[in-house]
C-alpha cells in the first residue's frame, strides 16, 4: 500500500495565529510511523535557548522568520541567522541559539529519535529500584534530555524547571 502526501501545516498562519510572547515548540510533526521529526520553534525577542547539544542526530535548522544568533560552544564565531537561513548542526556539537530583535522563528528537521522504553525495574538483588528521571523530562515537549541536569530543552528550547 502506497502512502498519501498530505499538507501538514501552513508554518505562516501558525506564526500569525501565535500569541504575541509565545515561545518554544508551535508545531510538532506527528503522524504515525514516520521516520523524520519536525518542529516549529519560536523565540520572542533577546529570548535564549541555552547552550546544548544532541548527542545522537544531526539537525537542519530552517529560520523562517526574524532573525539571531547560533553560538557555538568553546568561543567559536557566531553565526547569523535570518530569514531563509538553513544551518546543519551535527551530532555532538554544542551550541547556543539567541533571538535578535524581532524574535526568531525556525524549523528544526532530524531523524526521529527511537520512542522510550519502560524497562523493568531493577530487582533488588541488582541494587534496589532504577533512579526517576522525570527531572529530565521536557514540561513542554515531552522529550527527554541526556544532559543529567538540563537547563534548556534540546528539542523545543523550552528552559526545565529550577531544581
Amino acid at each position: 500500500m502506497n502512502a498519501t502526501p498530505e499538507v501538514l501545516a501552513v508554518l505562516d498562519d501558525l506564526l500569525a495565529a501565535a500569541a504575541p510572547d509565545a515561545r518554544g515548540a508551535l508545531w510538532q510533526l506527528d503522524r504515525q510511523g514516520r521516520e523524520l521529526d519536525a518542529n516549529l520553534v519560536r523565540l520572542p525577542p533577546g529570548a535564549e535557548v541555552g547552550e546544548h547539544q544532541e548527542d545522537v542526530l544531526d539537525v537542519l535548522l530552517v529560520v523562517l522568520a526574524g532573525g539571531g544568533r547560533l553560538t557555538p560552544a568553546g568561543g567559536g564565531t557566531p553565526l547569523e541567522l535570518t530569514p531563509t537561513t538553513v544551518t546543519w548542526l551535527p551530532r555532538t556539537s554544542r551550541r547556543a541559539v539567541t533571538a535578535g530583535p524581532d524574535g526568531l522563528a525556525y524549523l528544526t528537521v532530524h531523524r526521529r529519535r527511537p520512542g522510550l522504553t519502560i524497562k523493568p525495574a531493577v530487582s533488588a538483588q541488582e541494587g534496589g529500584e532504577a533512579p526517576c528521571s522525570l527531572d529530565r523530562v521536557c514540561p513542554e515537549c515531552g522529550r527527554m534530555s541526556l544532559e543529567p541536569a538540563p537547563k534548556y530543552c534540546a528539542e523545543c528550547g523550552e528552559r526545565f524547571p529550577e531544581r
